[in-house]
């Protein structure tokens, strides 16, 4: 049981990490993920030669490459944090929070592409969703555009921003690496393709499990936030259907409580799929971009004020114990 020093602890320092992204932004150049993201394709290659020659050896060298990537690094910052004197030590769970987060990020990649299709600039509006979705945008209309964006904003809102929130409480510092380690190689590798589909799946489980607590209270908190009772139905109603047990809640749940409906065919190398509805309303636009980033701040903000109030309550309670 986390005392109330230490959750007050976590308060200030979450609230802090979340102010030095947003003040900050992403490292322009040297950041801890793209080294990872590195060092998780130099373990691929070397350990997926024959992705389809037996599976269970796939499986586990899939395994094997994913705790070489995770493992050292999560312990080398729980070793490090241990050595450091108390002030020290709460500067760099800050910094890590900082690192892992990616509040800032999400407006910075999505924002702008409002901002082309407010200004009929449609070319820049395709290159702009482009770096942010892995679905075909070189003849895409401004709706799809828009509807890309929206779900994009929703579903990273938890793997860039709550899960990290979620675990850096749970574990400070080194749960908020733990999750987005375990979520970065989810997004290299949790892919049902031949390459990936056995070496990848013991990191797209991991991901799964990490990832499932966050994701239903983001899905809450964007309910509570938006249409309630639309976004409950629909999460009720829709979430079953997508393929992953994760993202359908959040995304489910959050086109629900913007009142957009989302989902629906997506062209993904030359070939239409067509996905589960999501939500209900009126196709997305442009303006919902901003709508969307709106919903996932003010989720941000709710979280923050949460775990104030819980620091706040238990600090009391041990004041008066």
């Amino acid at each position: 049981m986390l005392s109330g020093l230490n959750i007050t602890l976590i308060a200030l320092l979450a609230i802090a990490g979340v102010a030095l992204d947003m003040l900050l932004g992403e490292t322009r150049r040297w950041h801890p993920l793209v080294g990872f993201g590195q060092l998780a394709n130099l373990l691929e290659r070397r350990l997926n030669r024959s992705p389809s020659a037996d599976q269970h050896r796939s499986i586990l060298r899939g395994a094997l490459a994913w705790s070489l990537a995770v493992v050292p690094l999560v312990l080398v910052a729980v070793l490090f944090l241990k050595t450091l004197p108390f002030f020290a030590a709460l500067i760099v769970h800050a910094v890590l929070l900082y690192f892992c987060i990616g509040l800032r990020s999400l407006r910075d990649h999505t924002v702008p592409i409002a901002q082309a299709l407010a200004a009929d600039d449609l070319a820049t509006a395709r290159h702009l969703t482009g770096r942010i979705v892995s679905r075909d945008t070189e003849n895409a209309a401004a709706a799809d555009l828009s509807k890309a964006a929206v779900e994009s904003l929703l579903e990273n809102g938890n793997d860039a921003v709550f899960g990290t929130l979620f675990w850096f409480a749970i574990a400070g510092g080194p749960g908020a690496v733990l999750f987005r380690l375990v979520n970065t190689l989810d997004a290299m590798w949790g892919y049902r393709t031949a390459r990936y589909n056995l070496f990848g799946r013991v990191a797209a489980r991991i991901d799964d499990a990490l990832n499932w607590a966050p994701a239903r209270l983001t899905a809450v908190s964007y309910a509570v936030l938006g249409k309630t009772s639309l976004a409950l139905h629909c999460w009720r109603t829709q979430a079953p259907a997508w393929p992953s047990p994760n993202a359908g809640p959040v995304m489910s749940a959050g086109a629900g409580a913007l009142g957009l409906a989302l989902g629906g065919a997506a062209i993904y190398d030359g070939v239409i799929e067509n996905r589960p509805p999501l939500g209900s309303g009126t196709e997305a636009n442009g303006a919902d971009i901003r709508r969307a980033w709106c919903l996932v701040l003010r989720t941000t903000l709710l979280w923050l004020a949460v775990l104030s109030a819980c620091a706040i309550i238990f600090y009391q309670r041990g004041a008066y114990a």
